[in-house]
């Protein structure tokens, strides 16, 4: 068998994200494999590989797709880190980033882009950036800080020569344009030419950075000016930007990929259909985040997500819905705001289709109005007509994109995303029925439609239509909600996260199990989550603040102590709702006994806040900063940390709820690592992590230390903490899923609700097709109302009969109505394993393990 074929059938049975750059490198984490070997992981998940920006720690922003990056060892490193893998069992999954390449200082980091503006159409990469460079200025570079008159009035662009690297590794001697540390080619020919007439003449057009809202005239990753789209689209786009990649995956290094933000791509389905042509079929999953009941097309080649669905369900278990109004009531009462979320979300796109995404808006709206000015039948739309009905229908749209291909017949499922999101229009738009009549035919255009003279159905500017509707409905999406909206209603944080929705507070038990059983049936291999880059919040941020829902009156007080003990501290320009979002950071931040997490310092907090603050865009914008307002706030943040008052109130508040955060961060975990799907650990989060938003989740992890820890617990000794709990715990899981890939992997690896006599406790079992349950999950739900009602009294769980192994705690107990008091007498989860002839394993407090016995076996 080739290696392009062993790893098309290579489906992990878990991930361990990590974060490569020059801080960690490949050899960096090889170093890490034994100790995520023994923890039980079955791949490595790292971040993008190929050449990044200079100085990156993230890796999304690539600027060679011909190079592994050299600043995490180059491919030979990367070939180490593989081999040591395969040597322990495991596989190597990487990210992808199709959808753009990085506009770094200086640009000639990016030889594909230095090409195209030095040469303009004649460059052999004209076609891979998602801009028209066929005429003189048609690339706007908008870096310059002041207007450009003002600029060049006072002589701050010049011209020069510079040493350029060629990808040959030598140096090529070049005339250049220099603005400060920005560096741009020189059209051949054009070189003698004075300052004014040389700008001219060039494919470029140098600008004031704030015109870029205004006039960007090629397509970007959201609103982020440095990141320029690519056409992978283009066979040999496509070919080019993935050949690397390809290459070390045929060669076996690599065994499966991560897709970032396909939704952003012209047609992701194709790109999906590409991928896995040349692939082979490797596992594959995308980073596609499903709103609500969203569905991933049938049709996507891909194993599914990278598991924001499964991020808010599980999370949601552990939220009380009836605790939403008491919530309700603390925002109101706090900040006197009385608007629904709604409210705030629809402002909030209005302010982003009007100035960040402005340009996007102005594209679309030529785009349609040259359309209709081509048709008699259409020409009466105005350009005010459509623009106002484009800014309407993308505000209302309530996922990222419909998927409708030019020239293929709109799916109905993907049609109607589009009509609903139209009749939401309708209502804000009036009765005006000439605009009514321009949504009509927006819609219909946008949906590939014959609308207007006959047969009209089929022309390059209706396909592009088509294409660059879908395209910016994410970023609007995207920047109006999760950017901005969510960070203007920190009524409670842990739903204001990436696919949430901050009106839905709590999941069900029933609707968990409903999903799960879905997942097997349509996408048993997507990938799960809990944490990720892109997390607002970790895990356990989010698992330590879940309790509030089940007490917003005691919260209330909280939040009220801590008000009155921050007042000689609290500025007269700090609003309620960053206040809120303070108390509730510090509250899920504080010091957790027995977590071993990292305490909050001030400058992560700090670093936090002025990213809540400018991401809402209220009363400071990262475009526009408010230097009083934010000294203010940040004040207060120092204050608060410094305070003994502050500390003891979260002190006494996390005593008092310690129980209720311990049962919702390992309840989740436990619920995440043994359901459905492929469960990817985010790096350091197999224990308590209480980091923010990036970049302060990318902070070195400790692996030595968790190392260390799981040793200690193999050895036989008990946990000592939740921090551990968490350890152990997620140990044992990924252990057995390796273990037992059949309990765990496709569609054979059945999902069944067990019964309980409580809805504070979930439990579900996994078996091989129609066979008995051989694994049970049981997690405590709501524990703060359950102690209330003085515990399980004679709440039970119904295991199938026979003995039954705790595998946390090594107990071995029988089947059939078990008391929950029982069975969670020393933890709020279980992990229940059927026991059967030549069992060996065992847990802490029981001798050797059976992490220390079994043999390491393929992923």
């Amino acid at each position: 068998m080739s290696a392009i074929e062993e790893s098309a059938r290579i489906v992990p049975t878990s991930t361990y994200r990590l974060q490569l750059h020059a801080g960690f490198t490949a050899d960096d984490a090889a170093a890490q494999v034994p100790y995520l070997a023994e923890l039980g992981v079955g791949h490595l998940f790292a971040s993008p590989v190929l050449q990044a920006s200079p100085g990156s720690t993230h890796g999304y922003d690539v600027v060679d797709h011909s190079r592994i990056s050299t600043e995490i060892g180059g491919e030979a490193a990367l070939r180490r880190l593989s081999e040591a893998a395969h040597a322990h069992g495991m596989g190597l999954i990487v990210d992808v980033v199709p959808n753009h390449m990085a506009i770094p200082t200086p640009i000639w980091h990016n030889r594909a882009l230095w090409d195209v503006l030095e040469k303009g159409p004649a460059s052999e990469y004209s076609s891979w950036f998602d801009v028209d460079a066929s005429a003189a200025g048609s690339i706007l570079v908008p870096v310059l800080g002041r207007p450009i008159g003002a600029v060049l009035a006072d002589g701050e662009i010049t011209t020069g020569t510079a040493e350029i690297p060629q990808s040959d590794g030598t140096l090529r001697t070049q005339h250049v344009v220099r603005y400060f540390d920005h560096v741009l080619p020189i059209a051949q020919g054009t070189e003698s030419l004075g300052i004014a007439d040389l700008l001219e003449r060039q494919w470029y057009r140098l600008a004031h950075w704030k015109v870029a809202d205004d006039e960007l005239n090629y397509r970007r990753f959201f609103d982020v000016d440095t990141l320029a789209a690519v056409r992978v689209e283009d066979p040999a786009v496509f070919e080019a930007t993935h050949a690397v990649l390809l290459r070390l995956q045929a060669e076996g290094v690599i065994d499966g990929f991560r897709i970032d933000h396909p939704d952003g791509l012209a047609d992701p389905r194709g790109y999906l259909r590409d991928l896995d042509a040349a692939s082979g079929g490797a596992w594959t999953v995308v980073e596609k985040i499903l709103e609500g009941d969203e569905h991933l097309p049938g049709d996507f080649p891909c194993a599914g997500t990278t598991g924001y669905d499964a991020l808010w369900r599980v999370g949601g278990l552990f939220h009380d819905p009836q605790g939403a109004l008491g919530l309700t009531h603390v925002w109101q009462r706090f900040t006197g705001d009385l608007r629904p979320f709604e409210e705030i979300a629809r402002e909030s796109t209005e302010q982003i289709v009007s100035t960040s995404l402005w340009a996007e808006i102005e594209r679309l709206t030529s785009l349609v109005h040259r359309i209709c000015q081509e048709d008699i039948r259409l020409r009466d739309t105005t350009r005010r007509m459509i623009q106002r009905v484009l800014v309407e229908l993308l505000g209302a749209m309530d996922r990222y994109r419909a998927y409708i291909v030019p020239g293929e017949p709109a799916p109905g499922a993907q049609r109607e995303v589009i009509e609903h999101a139209a009749d939401r229009a309708r209502e804000q738009l009036g009765e005006d029925e000439d605009v009514l009549a321009a949504l009509d035919i927006v819609v219909a255009l946008v949906c590939g439609d014959e609308v207007g003279s006959a047969g009209r159905t089929a022309s390059a500017d209706r396909a592009e239509l088509i294409v660059r509707f879908a395209q910016t409905c994410g970023p609007v999406h995207a920047k109006a909600l999760e950017d901005t909206a969510f960070y203007r209603y920190p009524r409670f944080l842990p739903v204001t996260e990436v696919g949430a929705d901050p009106e839905r507070i709590g999941v069900e038990v029933d609707d968990l199990h409903e999903h799960c059983r879905t997942m097997v049936r349509t996408f048993p291999d997507t990938m799960t989550t809990l944490s990720t880059h892109d997390t607002k919040r970790s895990e356990d941020v989010r698992a330590r603040l879940a309790v509030l829902t089940e007490a917003s009156e005691e919260w209330a007080l909280v939040v009220l102590a801590l008000h009155r003990a921050t007042a000689a501290d609290r500025g007269d320009h700090v609003d309620p709702a960053i206040e809120l979002l303070l108390w509730q950071t510090l509250a899920a931040t504080c010091p957790l006994p027995g977590s071993g997490a990292e305490e909050m310092t001030a400058p992560r907090l700090e670093e936090h806040l002025t990213k809540a603050m400018r991401e809402a865009k209220v009363r400071t914008s990262w475009t526009e900063p408010d230097a009083e307002y934010e000294q203010e706030v940040l004040a207060l943040g120092r204050a608060a940390l410094e305070s003994e008052e502050v500390a003891g109130i979260l002190a006494d508040w996390t005593r008092r709820t310690a129980a209720a955060q311990r049962a919702a961060i390992l309840g989740q975990k436990l619920v995440q690592l043994t359901m459905p799907g492929v469960p990817d650990v985010y790096q350091g989060s197999e224990g308590v992590t209480l980091t923010l938003v990036d970049p302060d989740n990318r902070r070195p992890v400790d692996h030595a230390a968790h190392a260390r820890t799981l040793a200690h617990l193999s050895s036989g000794a008990h946990p000592d903490g939740v921090g551990q709990e968490k350890l152990w715990l997620t140990h044992r899981a990924l252990r057995l899923r390796r273990e037992r890939p059949d309990l765990f992997r496709g569609r054979s690896a059945a999902y069944r609700p067990v019964p309980t006599t409580t809805g504070q406790a979930i439990a579900f079992g996994r078996a091989v097709d129609e066979r008995e349950v051989e694994v049970v999950t049981v997690a405590t739900r709501l524990p703060q109302g359950l102690a209330r009602r003085g515990g399980w009294g004679e709440a039970s769980i119904v295991l199938p009969e026979g003995p039954w192994r705790e595998d946390l705690t090594g107990r071995v107990l029988d089947g059939g109505e078990v008391p929950l008091a029982r069975l969670l007498d020393s933890l709020p989860v279980a992990l229940l394993v059927r026991e059967g002839p030549g069992s060996t394993a065992t847990a802490p407090g029981g001798g050797a393990s059976a992490a220390a016995q079994d043999p390491e076996g393929p992923a």
